[in-house]
């Protein structure tokens, strides 16, 4: 198969779709690799290491597309994108459509085959290609919001570790799946106060266990997330509902009660973000303010260490590339990754969260 890697266009996205090392595994299975110029460079690949790597180079971006069954991106197709795709072509990126009714309208409309990065699951449950992002996006989450409280950013001016005769800071994270239970590893790293809401029970009684004392683990309900994010220095959102909209946890009359200076980062944004007040922004305008309140809804986060996140998010990933290289749009699930195809959304829980938007 053909499979063309574009240059990300997002604002700030510096992540490619395959590195040359993954490159080389697909030539190697005898299928022809096409990377746009420089689309590695923003994660420190040159165009000379593709080409070691069996990969050609194309100049335009349109060159590419033309060339190309199979596009490999990491994050949703933009206008810029959108007009030189076909029906012939199956895309291969995350999506979050749940979020996004006019992609899924224009992708419908092209009758291209979408497979979305975030809906893939195994029968265990795990998400294998939202994983690796989560872990990042977590961890990313404390030091983006540590930053934040400093003052000289907008913040109320405190150290999440406090001092010596000086309270530690205040943080509450909203969800215990993957990307909440990195965030808390983090906050606990650095020496701040932990909460965290789960709604699970089981779960609840596995992060109890492997936090101790460390950190205080709640179930979600209302009253008590009310109660703690109104006392909170840092709010960190990480609900997941695969495919879907997160609820929202954190109304506006909450954040309306938050002390000044405080700060909301939303992981769940790319899906639509369970706080109220939220909405997308990009790295080079990262954050607004809202009531008093700093709030970050960065859609692209790890995009800001471009080198870690698209060395890990291509360890997950090669594996369903050589797959879907192999069997192209016959592969009617691939794990429950097809969003889109032949016009239709065929994701079940796609299909609702866009029905109910």
């Amino acid at each position: 198969m053909k499979i063309g890697v574009p240059k990300e266009i997002l604002d700030s996205e510096f992540r490619v779709g395959l590195i040359p090392n993954s490159a080389l595994s697909l030539v190697k299975k005898g299928h022809q690799v096409f990377i746009e110029s420089e689309a590695g460079l923003g994660s420190g690949y040159s165009n000379q290491e593709y080409e070691k790597s069996g990969a050609k180079i194309i100049e335009k971006a349109s060159h590419l597309f033309e060339q190309s069954d199979l596009i490999v991106k990491v994050k949703q197709p933009l206008e810029e994108d959108l007009q030189f795709l076909t029906k012939r072509h199956i895309l291969f990126t995350y999506l979050h459509l749940a979020a996004n009714k006019a992609l899924a309208s224009k992708l419908c409309e092209l009758g291209l085959s979408a497979y979305a990065y975030e809906t893939i699951e195994l029968p265990n449950k795990i998400l294998p290609l939202l994983l690796p992002m989560s872990e990042i996006a977590g961890r990313m989450s404390i030091q983006i919001g540590a930053n934040l409280l400093e003052k000289a950013q907008g913040g109320k001016g405190i150290l999440l570790s406090g001092a010596p005769g000086v309270p530690r800071g205040k943080i509450v994270i909203l969800g215990g799946g993957i990307a909440g239970t990195q965030a808390a590893r983090q906050a606990m790293g650095m020496g701040a106060e932990v909460i965290l809401f789960e709604k699970n029970p089981l779960r609840i009684r596995e992060l109890d266990e492997k936090f101790g004392k460390s950190a205080l683990i709640l179930y979600s309900e209302e009253n008590l997330i009310d109660e703690a994010v109104q006392k909170a220095d840092l709010v960190v959102g990480a609900v997941l509902i695969p495919g879907r909209k997160p609820p929202i946890l954190v109304t506006e009359e909450s954040v309306k009660k938050m002390q000044a200076g405080s700060v909301l980062i939303d992981i769940a944004i790319d899906q639509g973000g369970c706080i109220e007040t939220i909405k997308p922004t990009k790295h080079s305008e990262p954050t607004f303010i809202k009531h008093g309140i700093l709030h970050y809804g960065v859609t692209n986060m790890p995009g800001a260490v471009p080198r870690t996140s698209t060395q890990a998010l291509n360890n997950a990933t090669l594996k369903y590339i050589l797959e879907l290289a192999s069997t192209g749009a016959e592969n009617q699930n691939l794990y429950g990754g097809l969003n889109i195809q032949n016009g239709d959304i065929v994701h079940p829980e796609v299909r609702e969260a866009l029905i109910e938007a």
